[in-house]
This record gives C-alpha cells, sequence and structure tokens, in this order.
C-alpha cells in the first residue's frame, strides 16, 4: 500500500510580493571575487575579484548573466554595497583613505578567509557628504534594474559601511547620524527610501546582521537595534527583510545561544528570509515553526549547485572546500562541484 509522502517545507511554493517561488531554498549572495577589473565575467552565468554596478560596461556585462538565469526560471536580485572601512587607499580614488561613520581604525580582520591587516585609518564621513553616498546607493540600484535583475539587496550586514553606522562599537558620531538607536539607524533607512522611491519597494529588500561583531562592529544591544530596523522597515513596505541567525557571530564560525531572529521576524510586515548555518532538516522546522518564511544557504548551495533536489530525495551533499571559496580561478570551488547522477549506469 502506498503512502502518502509529505512534501518538505522548504520545498512548498511561496509568494514574495509579485513573484512566485517554486520552493524556499534562497542562495545566497556570496563574495566570490571571479571578476576582472571590478566587471562581471562570462563564467560568472554559471555560478564574481567583486564585480561592481557602477558603470555602463558592467551594466552590460551584467545582462547576459541575468539572462542566463533568468533563462532557467531562476528570480535575481543583486546586493549592493559599500566597504565603508574594510578597504585600503589602494582601492580608493586617487589614494584617499576609505570612508566610514567614524576615523576608528579597523585593527584586524579575516575577510574572506584571508588573515589581513591591510586596513588604512579611515576618514569619517562629513554629514554633508552622506547625501552623496546615499545617492551612490541609488544609482546603483537604477543600473541593476537596467541590467535586468529583478531587485536589489540593500547589504546592511557583515562590518560594512551601512553597518559601521548601525553599530555603536564604531558609529561614535554626535550628529543626526550618530548616538541614539534612531540616529543609528538614519543612514540605512535613507538609503532604503532613496532606492525604494529609485525600483520600487516591491523590488528592494535589505540584509542585516545585527547580532554578529564581523570587522569589529558589534552592538551593545543588538536585539534592540534589530527591532527597531524591522519596525521602520515597515513604514517604507519594502519586499523583504534577510537576517543573519544570532548564532553566527563573525564568518565561519557558530556559536550557541538563546538569541533569536523570532522578534524581528515577528516584527516585519514583508517577506522574512534566515540565514546561517542552515541544514536540510532545521532550514525545513525554520519554515514549519513560521520562524522564516525562505531559508538562505551559502556554503552548501555552492558546493551543491542542485541544492533543492538533493533536499527532496534526502540525497548526501558535496562537502565544500574553504580554501577555494575566495580564488580567482574561473573553474575551481566556483563550477567545478558536481550534480547529482540522476541516471548512474549500473
Amino acid at each position: 500500500m502506498a503512502t502518502e509522502q509529505r512534501t518538505l517545507p522548504l520545498l512548498t511554493p511561496y509568494k514574495m510580493g509579485k513573484f512566485d517561488l517554486s520552493h524556499r531554498v534562497v542562495l545566497a549572495p556570496l563574495t566570490r571575487q571571479r571578476s576582472y577589473g571590478n566587471v562581471p565575467q562570462p563564467h560568472a552565468i554559471l555560478y564574481k575579484d567583486t564585480p561592481g554596478i557602477w558603470t555602463k560596461e558592467q551594466v552590460e556585462a551584467w545582462k547576459p548573466i541575468v539572462d542566463a538565469v533568468h533563462a532557467k526560471g531562476g528570480i535575481f536580485f543583486l546586493q549592493i554595497w559599500h566597504c565603508g572601512r574594510v578597504s585600503n587607499t589602494g582601492f580608493q580614488p586617487n589614494g584617499q583613505a576609505p570612508i566610514s561613520s567614524s576615523d576608528k581604525p579597523l585593527h584586524s580582520l579575516s575577510p574572506n578567509g584571508v588573515n589581513t591587516n591591510k586596513f588604512s585609518p579611515p576618514r569619517r564621513l562629513g554629514t554633508e557628504e552622506i547625501p552623496q553616498v546615499v545617492n551612490d546607493f541609488r544609482i546603483a540600484a537604477r543600473n541593476a534594474v537596467e541590467a535586468g535583475f529583478d531587485g536589489v539587496e540593500i547589504h546592511g550586514a557583515h562590518g560594512y559601511l551601512i553597518d559601521q553606522f548601525l553599530k555603536d562599537e564604531v558609529n561614535d558620531r554626535t550628529d543626526q547620524y550618530g548616538g541614539s538607536l534612531e540616529n543609528r539607524c538614519r543612514f540605512a533607512l535613507e538609503i532604503v527610501a532613496a532606492v525604494s522611491k529609485e525600483i520600487g519597494a516591491d523590488r528592494v529588500g535589505i540584509r542585516l546582521s545585527p547580532f554578529a561583531d564581523h570587522g569589529e562592529c558589534g552592538d551593545s544591544n543588538p536585539e534592540a537595534l534589530g527591532l527597531h530596523m524591522v519596525q521602520s522597515l515597515n513604514k517604507y513596505g519594502i519586499l523583504y527583510c534577510h537576517m543573519v541567525e544570532p548564532r553566527i557571530k563573525r564568518s565561519g564560525e557558530e556559536i550557541e545561544t538563546p538569541k533569536s531572529l523570532l522578534p524581528m521576524r515577528n516584527a516585519f510586515n514583508g517577506t522574512f528570509l534566515a540565514a546561517g548555518g542552515y541544514g536540510r532538516e532545521d532550514g525545513n522546522n525554520a519554515v514549519e515553526e513560521n520562524r522564516a518564511d525562505l531559508v538562505v544557504y551559502g556554503r552548501w548551495f555552492l558546493a551543491n549547485p542542485d541544492l533543492p533536489r538533493r533536499f527532496e530525495i534526502d540525497a548526501p551533499l558535496n562537502k565544500y572546500d574553504r580554501s577555494t571559496f575566495y580564488t580567482s580561478d574561473r573553474v575551481v570551488g566556483y563550477t567545478d562541484y558536481p550534480f547529482l547522477e540522476l541516471n548512474p549506469t549500473v
């Protein structure tokens, strides 16, 4: 007698605004560093040094990549971000200092798995300069839509520029962008407002990591920060909020913690994405228990290009090789992870 097979929660369809998703397994935005001269390359179709979206050349280079994803039925959002102080003068126009909310230097970091102390002391942005940075995000969003992307994800996480304004470990400003929680969130929300006005809130998501301290960028009250941000985001009606679990304090490290994203999930009106150390079982549980609408996978999706199918049949997963995550090779650690053999020969 045949038994009815239950559809895994992760593999149930979901309507995210105007987008009909066939399942709830999301590929995370991943810093892959496979572009050349910041221009995305054709090999990015298959699966990017980090590509940009600020020049016409970059926009045109993205178009065939976006088309290839759409041809497979994919929904494709571009994450737009600014490193802030996680940089050095060699990457800046005319060798200038990197910008930040503060002039506090970044002492050490292991970005992309590489230990380095080569971060130049940042320059504190003047109050009058901030609207130009906000405008840069707006232009990037416009360019992304021109390239064919379905929308953009504003990167407000992991110690980069927006996070440097949000977190009180870094932000020591005394103007309207520092001090109180409302002031520290102002920069992020001005970007959300500008981007939403430019391309429509129904094409906008944001990534936040209130509990993380990546890049010496922690906060004294992450719960209050996360809650204030999602409540404020509701005013703009953006499509989704993508939040990193408290157990991920910094890249590649997991901790045991009783803290939860549930208060933020319950307070946010749009689609809620959860990321950070998920596997098949706890991803299914997160959806089934209504702790997230969608679950985001990075390392496991990278190593398993057919991850939803593997979850469906509970197939073994390819193990990922962290040493090849951030090399510039066009193939190794990028597009060489095998798909399942669906019809193996006997």
